[in-house]
């Protein structure tokens, strides 16, 4: 199946049923007074995160998106039958955008997490609420509301704990199937890989992280350029980018560094936030390496470089190195998860919705806010 990560589609809420305007008839019964009912609610649209779903591609060719009107009010105090609602079911790790306000509507991030993304109409209201002492026969009544219209542009991120980044060929591919379950397409030309992979790596019986790889980066990335830049997204949820770097290029007129200089800029130039992230320099294919250059190639990479954080040297050819890298990995994303619920935690703690009663009283007790 294609790869679709970003679509864009109208959802059409259901309008309001409209109130009814109707007297009661009935033998024996003068004056029967009024017995409109109120119209039916329009039905409403859903997002639905779904983990069973991988991409967007249904909603690529299915463009609209239209919820069941209310029904109107009757007579004989019947009320009008409410619009159904419907559901759309999207891969967990979608955004969902206003594209008219650019408000971001829902960001689904747990399987089942339901949204609603366009509210149906009231119905209106029927004449038998209009009745008043001075008028006993109301002919007024309300119509339904209109239910609301969107267009909205959906764009899934992958949700991963780690992101690879590198030029073509720089083994990306080979690492993620060396290392994980991910079977990517492998071959000695670039742009091999033409949609992220996710790969789920585990250390333990109850020890995993996930990995995602994305096509390579080439220079102008930012621009539009290559192919990788319309993936770069997949790697905003990523709490560790591990930047592949190809050390035995098989032309001798590439340079590492500076290709991944280059790689580091358009990380830059996309976004900020990006480039902030915690960054590991993993030197890859050492095995093509002569065993006499190897400690004085990957020394001069790292003094040209400048580079002053961690590096893994690894051949995910061979498997050589990669069982410390994914290990030191997964230490790294379990002590990033334990600070992250100690500040939740604390976060919690300061709540004062949530302080302790004084001593001799039980529970918690939720302060309400002063008006």
């Amino acid at each position: 199946m294609k790869f679709i990560d970003e679509a864009r589609i109208e959802v059409i809420a259901g309008d309001g049923g409209d109130g009814s305007a109707s007297m009661r008839r009935e033998k024996f019964v003068p004056f029967g007074g009024p017995d409109g009912g109120d119209g039916g609610r329009g039905g409403s649209v859903y997002a639905v995160a779904d983990r069973n779903i991988n991409t967007l591609i249904d909603y690529r060719y299915a463009k609209k998106h239209q919820a069941r009107n209310g029904e109107n009010g009757r007579g004989s105090d019947c009320y009008g039958k409410g619009g159904d609602d419907i559901t759309l079911r999207m891969p967990v790790g979608t955004t969902i955008l206003d594209m008219e306000t650019g408000e971001l509507i829902a960001d689904l991030t747990e399987h089942n997490q339901s949204v609603q993304i366009a509210a149906g109409g009231s119905g209106g209201l029927g004449n038998l609420h209009f009745k008043s002492s001075t008028n006993r026969a109301p002919r007024q009544k309300t119509d339904g509301k209109p239910g609301e219209r969107r267009m909205v542009r959906l764009e899934l991120k992958v949700l991963a704990d780690v992101g690879l980044l590198g030029m073509p060929n720089a083994g990306k591919s080979t690492f993620i199937s060396s290392v994980s379950n991910a079977k990517p397409k492998i071959a000695d030309y670039p742009f091999t890989t033409l949609a992220p992979n996710l790969g789920v790596v585990r250390v333990g019986p109850s020890r995993s992280f996930v990995i995602a790889d994305i096509p390579g980066l080439i220079e102008g990335a930012a621009e539009g350029a290559g192919l990788g830049h319309q993936f770069l997204r997949h790697l905003q949820r990523t709490g560790l980018l591990l930047h592949i770097v190809d050390l035995a290029p098989f032309d001798d007129a590439v340079d590492p560094v500076v290709e991944a200089r280059a790689i580091v800029n358009e990380l830059r130039k996309y976004d900020e936030s990006l480039y902030d992230k915690p960054r590991w320099l993993v030197l890859n294919k050492l095995d093509m390496v002569p065993d006499e250059e190897r400690a004085e190639r990957v020394a001069d990479f790292l003094k040209r470089y400048e580079w002053s954080g961690p590096v893994y040297e690894i051949s995910a050819l061979t498997g050589q190195g990669c069982e410390s890298l994914i290990y030191a990995i997964y230490d790294h994303i379990a002590a990033h998860s334990d600070a992250q619920r100690a500040a939740e935690a604390e976060d919690l703690a300061a709540d004062v919705r949530f302080r302790e009663k004084p001593e001799g009283e039980a529970g918690a007790e939720a302060v309400q806010p002063q008006e």
